[in-house]
């Protein structure tokens, strides 16, 4: 079945204000970053909750901020080419629903990992002497007060939501290789789900915070289309 909505936007709503907040900001960042009183990482970024760094906020204004341009722009295209369709499909309140819910669940599922591997830091350093404590304190307030930012947990909840219900979309791999969402989506995921748990040195990519997106937004999809499952396009 192809999905054939009775007004299909390039650009609707809120796919629209996403991709010009997220650009805003990045361009604040690089821009304004060092004249501000205050750093934007610091403040709007998110941060463990061990951290002294650590606000409410956070667990939004994250997902609006980039690390860098290409960051953003791998998170504003796959908004766009999947968010499109989604937003078509919902209307743009169920469509900001989803995406705040599932930027949400990927920041509880990063905090929770982040707190355990935290704790485990504060107890080595609590157990060394005062001496060997003041010398490594500056490195691991350092490691605590390190942030995490950027829109890919929500994005990652789109992408598992667009194979779920367009399940026979063709994508095209590295733009070469023809690939249908049914097997495209799950096969980075379980990519992302290797590589959380390699957890190689000097990956600074939020793993956990990927695949935390996508489970949320597998939940709620699958929930939202539970009466209506023979509807796959």
């Amino acid at each position: 079945m192809e999905f054939r909505p009775n007004r299909f936007e390039v650009l609707p709503i809120i796919v629209k204000n996403l991709l010009i907040i997220n650009a805003l900001v990045f361009l604040a960042q690089t821009t304004l970053g060092k004249q501000l009183p205050i750093s934007l990482e610091d403040t709007f970024a998110l941060h463990t909750w061990q951290s002294q760094l650590f606000q409410p906020w956070q667990l939004i204004t994250h997902m609006f901020m980039h690390g860098d341009f290409w960051h953003l722009a791998f998170n504003m295209l796959a908004l766009w080419m999947l968010g499109s369709t989604l937003e078509t499909l919902w209307g743009p309140k169920r469509f900001l629903t989803f995406y705040i819910i599932c930027g949400l669940g990927a920041a509880f599922c990063h905090l929770t990992v982040l707190y355990i591997e935290s704790e485990h830091l504060i107890k080595t350093f609590q157990s060394l002497p005062y001496a060997d404590q003041e010398y490594n304190r500056p490195a691991v307030n350092s490691i605590l007060n390190q942030a995490t930012l950027g829109a890919s947990g929500a994005v990652f909840g789109c992408a598992v939501a667009f194979a779920y219900l367009f399940p026979n979309t063709i994508f095209l791999i590295s733009f070469i290789i023809p690939l249908k969402a049914k097997w495209a989506i799950p096969g980075y995921i379980i990519l992302e789900l290797v590589s959380a748990v390699r957890n190689s040195a000097g990956d600074n990519i939020a793993h956990v915070a990927h695949l935390g997106g996508a489970l949320v937004g597998f939940l709620l999809v699958y929930f939202w289309n539970k009466n209506n499952k023979k509807t796959f396009y």
